[in-house]
């Protein structure tokens, strides 16, 4: 069989002006993936992304260890993106659209990170439930499609390469992972805030026939000593 490795990006930037950058700590955690790699002599043909630079920075630093750049056939595709929570979180709050709102009201919590997270996962929650889809650009179902005909894609351009990466964000991992593992929408995303930083899912497949091997693998930050390396935001 042939196996999709689906790797959720290194922490990004969060609270910072960009999001969409990889922290100092989620360029660590992406190297030591690629060392991990490198260690158990898992072999890349062939390399996907979203079109983040969270997608692309958690690439280039996992495969410059990995392996060599240049022997790699790197494609980009938009299905692979995340959803875009900014317009979630704005359907939910109006009134935390602007960004300097959100952090006066995020710095006055005692933990900022859990207060946000609060926040999203009730935002989320919003767009699952499918009774405001007529306000959402895109909605859970129609993001659904899209990540899964990713995976589709990949799969049919495969040709003979049988080890394949994807570099991308745990809402799409989740998507994927909810069409192979039968999880209703009400479960879904208890899924997906497990998912770390730079964790990794793998994916066998043969013909029409698609099953998992592992999910959310996070044994090349284990191998570190302490948890701080062990990030889901």
């Amino acid at each position: 069989m042939a196996a999709i490795y689906l790797v959720r990006h290194g922490q990004a930037s969060f609270g910072a002006a960009d999001y969409d950058q990889l922290s100092s700590r989620g360029e660590e955690q992406a190297t030591l993936l690629g060392q991990w790699i490198k260690h158990c002599h898992l072999p890349i043909n062939k390399v996907y992304m979203g079109e983040a630079k969270r997608h692309l920075q958690t690439a280039q630093h996992c495969l410059a260890v990995a392996d060599d750049l240049s022997a790699t056939v790197w494609q980009s595709l938009s299905g692979f993106n995340e959803f875009d929570h900014e317009e979630i979180l704005a359907r939910y709050r109006p009134d935390l659209t602007d960004k300097a709102a959100m952090a006066q009201l995020l710095a006055a919590s005692p933990n900022p990170r859990k207060a946000f997270q609060q926040f999203f996962s009730e935002a989320v929650q919003r767009w699952l439930s499918g009774q405001y889809d007529d306000e959402y650009t895109e909605t859970w179902p129609q993001f659904c499609r899209r990540s899964r005909e990713a995976l589709a894609q990949v799969m049919r351009e495969a040709g003979t390469a049988r080890d394949i990466w994807v570099f991308t964000s745990g809402g799409t991992i989740s998507a994927i992972l909810q069409a192979i593992l039968g999880i209703g929408n009400d479960k879904i995303f208890d899924l997906n805030w497990t998912l770390v930083n730079s964790g990794v899912t793998k994916i066998l497949y043969s013909g029409e026939r698609i099953s998992t091997s592992y999910i959310n693998s996070q044994a090349h930050l284990e191998l570190q000593q302490g948890t701080e390396l062990i990030t889901y935001r």
